[in-house]
């Protein structure tokens, strides 16, 4: 990640509208979405307005990515030493469509709760997908690997 704060927004907001292209979103809807102006969220794609953390939560829920992708971008938090959880980088995808990424996350997650290496009690590898939508009870089978469409 580029340490100038200038370079870093211009990374920010090119990431984002790699997002937003990736998710088929015009920048109207995702502001809508995220409920931000639309002049405003033009401006942080294009690298000029640094927007706060909540502001980048709307923006990655709006996009349903993880806001964390979205600190890490901007430099709010530093990246994950550990090797962050697959479901994460499947989400930040700019290259994947929506439905491609909802295929990946459906098959990855019902592998780890076949294999018990969630290691939490929601099998979602602790990202929240439940409260998301994006994880359950409600298959076709009842295996918890229903996602929206």
């Amino acid at each position: 990640m580029n340490p100038d704060p200038v370079e870093r927004l211009n990374d920010l907001g090119e990431f984002i509208r790699e997002q937003r292209n990736s998710a088929r979103l015009s920048l109207r809807r995702l502001s809508e979405l995220a409920g931000i102006s639309n002049p405003y969220l033009s401006q942080i794609e294009r690298g000029l307005r640094r927007p706060s953390a909540e502001i980048l939560q709307q923006i990655a829920k709006a996009l349903r990515i993880s806001a964390e992708t979205l600190y890490v971008q901007a430099g709010i938090l530093d990246p994950p030493e550990d090797g962050a959880d697959l479901a994460r980088y499947i989400l930040a995808d700019p290259h994947l469509n929506e439905d491609q990424k909802q295929a990946l996350l459906r098959i990855y997650l019902s592998f780890r709760r076949e294999h018990g290496r969630a290691g939490d009690d929601d099998g979602d590898g602790g990202l929240g997908l439940e409260r998301d939508g994006l994880s359950g009870d409600d298959g076709p089978e009842g295996d918890g690997t229903t996602l929206p469409a």
